[in-house]
């Protein structure tokens, strides 16, 4: 039986995070390749630590002169992607960190499955979504995105100079009744410029940003607050701990609120279906709830290498369905083309429009006039309901 009360927590990292870095650089590397030919291939790796950034993985262009043109600029892009998000501490600086590109062409044993249209790797993939918040997403996962891109805004517009890239939030909400009623914890670490700095002075910078981001409501006198609970926070970023690309799934999608298929998202290009086929699932999970046909809807997908039909497909609403969930997935079957080229082609996938994503979650964001986020949509709600 389903639990009603309860208290369920989630965390989020900056983009300033080493991860993040990471996986910014990534997606960078992606929409640079997309934006020369938008049927590239992608599957691109990075790893950070001082001083040095490491680059790698496979990449593929119809035009041999256009993929070393591309080759040459990849230091360009790491450069432009750690400046932007703002590191130039002595020992992770944008001018002077050391990049190694190790990147190489596609393997043709996985071009030749992907060029007849099949799935680009085997897999299973999840999406979710719940009547929590507007974005119908679960609320703790997306206010602690919430609470670190309202951080990084300020940082970067110099309103709060003392703030530096990396940081970590985490809340914990209590529910009553499925719904969420009080925050009972806000732990947030993040670098800061002095070692003098003490918690009590970050504390005083962070707090009323996060009031304004989260429901007054939700904090109350009980609701324990842990602000860089360890103390001085000044080495961070790729100096402080190492990063690499795909280590933050579950901070990219639901907060550990619903099942995660295991594969990463950033610097995988759209016939990769770790990336495409859990955006379809999202895409797909929303419209059933933004439809009423459910509270909360989970859908699973899977896939094996070369082959375009998906081997399955699963609905769960939880006990929440308006109809049964075999019904509804006949209804999603037929809404949407489950194909890696069907979903690349609703979706709109084939554009530089990943970078974005690298940081503050996948889901639950608003749809860009350019097509990015378009897995956010709701234009599939007509086409479930019809059969009911």
């Amino acid at each position: 039986m389903t639990r009603n009360n309860y208290i369920f927590t989630s965390e989020s990292v900056s983009e300033g995070h080493p991860d993040k870095v990471c996986d910014r650089i990534s997606d960078a590397v992606l929409d640079a390749f997309i934006a020369v030919e938008p049927n590239a291939r992608v599957a691109c790796e990075t790893f950070a630590t001082t001083k040095r950034v490491v680059v790698g993985g496979e990449v593929g262009l119809s035009d041999p002169v256009k993929l070393t043109e591309m080759m040459g600029n990849v230091e360009g892009i790491v450069r432009d992607c750690i400046r932007d998000i703002g590191y130039e501490q002595k020992k992770f600086h944008w001018e002077t960190v050391k990049i190694q590109n190790l990147l190489h062409e596609q393997s043709a044993h996985i071009a030749q499955g992907v060029d007849k249209d099949g799935a680009g790797d085997q897999g299973i993939m999840f999406g979710y979504a719940c009547r929590e918040t507007d974005a119908l997403m679960p609320a703790p996962i997306l206010y602690s995105h919430a609470i670190l891109k309202r951080l990084a805004e300020v940082r970067k517009s110099g309103q709060e100079s003392t703030l530096r890239p990396d940081a970590k939030s985490q809340i914990s909400l209590r529910y009553e009744d499925g719904k969420p009623v009080e925050v009972t914890s806000i732990v947030l670490s993040t670098q800061h410029e002095h070692k003098k700095q003490t918690s009590h002075d970050i504390r005083a910078i962070v707090e009323p940003y996060i009031r304004e981001v989260l429901p007054a409501h939700w904090i109350t006198p009980q609701t324990e607050w842990w602000v860089n609970p360890t103390g001085t926070f000044v080495i961070g970023g790729p100096d402080g701990d190492a990063g690499l690309t795909g280590r933050k799934i579950i901070v990219d999608t639901y907060g550990g609120a619903a099942p995660h298929g295991g594969g990463a998202f950033s610097g995988k290009d759209p016939t990769k279906v770790d990336r495409s086929a859990a955006y379809a699932a999202r895409y797909l999970a929303k419209n059933v709830v933004a439809a009423g046909l459910a509270d909360r809807c989970t859908i699973q997908l899977s896939y094996a290498i070369g082959v375009a039909k998906p081997m399955s497909l699963y609905v769960d609403t939880h006990g929440t369905g308006a109809v049964p969930d075999a019904e509804l997935e006949k209804a999603v079957w037929a809404a949407m083309d489950l194909t890696p080229r069907g979903i690349r082609e609703q979706l709109a996938l084939n554009k530089p429009i990943y970078a974005r994503t690298a940081a503050y979650g996948h889901f639950g964001r608003e749809p860009d006039a350019d097509g990015g986020f378009s897995w956010e949509k709701t234009d599939l709600i007509d086409a479930l309901k019809k059969p009911f």
